[in-house]
């Protein structure tokens, strides 16, 4: 079976001007867990779900560091505050949303999806076509196939 035959044809999805705001709205109302986010062409440019959503709440975490010679040494990049920073207090979607997406193909068979979902720990990927959003296959996809 492939993820054609299984996939939700009709996707919500976001653009990265939008608000954090309006997506929370549509995920509630939609009864979602997350959605594509997608540039003027349909081309998924992004992914944001209620884990990027919860990150917001999360406590900052600071690198930790040691002082000689009244120098800070960081154990750990410290560009990563700035990161963390952005995400918690980010209004629009390009600041939330998480920038490397995994995607699956039309024509890519659910047993390499299962793989990729288990493997790289996520719920749901964007399915595409000539790299334009056609769809999205998510866990649950996967589970009522195999009732069929």
């Amino acid at each position: 079976m492939m993820v054609k035959d299984i996939m939700t044809k009709k996707v919500f999805s976001v653009q990265p001007e939008d608000s954090i705001e309006d997506v929370v709205k549509l995920l509630v109302e939609h009864n979602i867990s997350g959605v594509p986010v997608v540039d003027d062409e349909n081309k998924v440019v992004g992914i944001i779900t209620e884990g990027d959503l919860i990150y917001r709440s999360k406590k900052l975490q600071i690198p930790s560091y040691f002082t000689i010679l009244d120098s800070y040494i960081f154990l750990e990049d410290p560009s990563t505050v700035k990161d963390q920073i952005k995400k918690m207090i980010g209004y629009k979607v390009k600041d939330v949303m998480t920038e490397k997406v995994i995607v699956a193909k039309e024509d890519d068979s659910i047993e390499e999806v299962a793989t990729i979902i288990t493997n790289k720990n996520v719920n749901r990927l964007p399915v595409v076509k000539d790299n334009k959003l056609v769809g999205i296959i998510s866990r649950r996809d996967i589970i009522k196939a195999y009732s069929l």
